[in-house]
């Protein structure tokens, strides 16, 4: 097994890859178990070889469902599954050529680690001195040293997400598909496994595709996110892009925090307009849908975008009057609950590095610069 670093051109933000950038392709996928309700429907979406991808989206959304349809294990209602142009949609899981990795990990217990990692090998009847090498390859590409004659039992819930994750490159599969891998793990050990995810498909540029509803593990690893939602990808896009501009309501509450604001449009001009709250302060942002003057909207703005100042009020526009009920230490941060009239709570976030520690009860001024803040229908 080969262990090349290779080079890949950054992804472009919501652009659709040529085909010759495409490993995979869906085409017009639908998904229904009962014939009534649509569990996924009218996929199109093309996965870029060599893309960490990861499908993000709360349960019932979809994620699942289509890579296992990609996998082979569900076949898709409507629609084809092109692989290098060609449709894999009848073809059976063994024969896709694609490593999986499981949450449960599937490890076969009365197996050694080496005859689990050794498995895909040995049903493809490959030579026995191919496997050794192989497996043994594999196992120090996860940094399992020594562990060959190991037992799953033997080992730590960590160690055996590494067997797993072995077994699934072994054979050099044109795709790694994993589902959840990591939900089992403890906090700390979840973080560090992203972080090893993230350098292992560095240096083998294979195509990984992962299917999470963790926010932060999915900016955390991927190149590019697919977010879903009620059987339809809502966004995708780079991470940076989904995080600092979503096109829709729903992903702006799913991915990251949020502070969002109820007002009324009462003028738009090109990509901005104005709105006006309960409360009679006006704000301005961009105009994410094209909400028209009278239309009922929703504003939002990351927490860490907000500008506070304790004291004098601002002349900045986009200034609004608050009252400071809670101020919550996290360590890299200090997070303020503040109320605000006619309006949900509005989160912010303070670095320690800003300086001074407000205290509940304390009037402040919240700054919401345009720039930064998004207007939803």
């Amino acid at each position: 097994m080969q262990l090349a670093i290779t080079e890949r051109a950054p992804a472009v933000s919501g652009a659709r890859p040529e085909p010759s950038d495409s490993i995979v392709s869906f085409v017009g996928v639908q998904k229904t178990f009962d014939g009534d309700a649509i569990v996924v429907d009218e996929l199109n979406l093309d996965i870029r070889s060599g893309e960490f991808l990861s499908l993000l989206g709360p349960s019932g959304s979809g994620k699942t469902t289509t890579l296992m349809m990609l996998a082979g294990f569900e076949s898709p209602t409507a629609g084809e599954i092109l692989l290098g142009g060609s449709s894999i949609t009848r073809i059976p899981p063994h024969k896709r050529n694609f490593g999986m990795v499981f949450q449960s990990y599937a490890l076969f217990p009365h197996m050694t680690v080496a005859e689990n990692v050794a498995y895909p090998l040995s049903a493809r009847r490959r030579p026995k001195a191919e496997i050794a090498t192989r497996v043994e390859t594999a196992l120090a590409m996860v940094q399992l040293h020594g562990k060959s004659r190991s037992y799953p039992r033997h080992l730590s819930g960590g160690q055996q997400q590494r067997v797993a994750l072995a077994r699934a490159l072994v054979f050099e599969p044109q795709l790694v598909l994993m589902d959840e891998p990591l939900g089992a793990l403890d906090k700390q050990l979840r973080e560090h496994m992203q972080l090893e995810l993230k350098e292992l498909h560095r240096q083998l540029g294979i195509t990984f595709v992962y299917v999470t509803h963790d926010q932060a593990e999915a900016l955390t690893m991927s190149d590019r996110v697919a977010v879903f939602n009620d059987g339809r990808i809502q966004q995708i896009d780079s991470v940076s892009a989904l995080y600092e501009t979503p096109i829709n309501r729903f992903v702006a509450g799913f991915v990251g925090d949020s502070t969002t604001l109820n007002g009324t449009v009462t003028g738009s001009q090109g990509a901005s307009c104005e709105i006006a709250l309960a409360s009679g302060e006006r704000l301005r942002g961009a105009n994410v849908n094209g909400a028209a003057p009278g239309a009922q909207v929703l504003a939002s703005m990351r927490p860490e975008r907000i500008v506070a100042h304790f004291g004098e009020p601002p002349t900045a526009e986009n200034t609004l009057r608050a009252i400071t009920k809670d101020v919550i230490y996290h360590g890299d941060h200090l997070r303020l609950r503040c109320a605000l009239p006619g309006q949900s709570e509005a989160t912010v976030k303070l670095a320690l590095s800003q300086g001074g520690h407000p205290t509940a009860g304390q009037p402040v001024s919240l700054v919401f610069p345009r720039e930064h803040l998004r207007v939803y229908t």
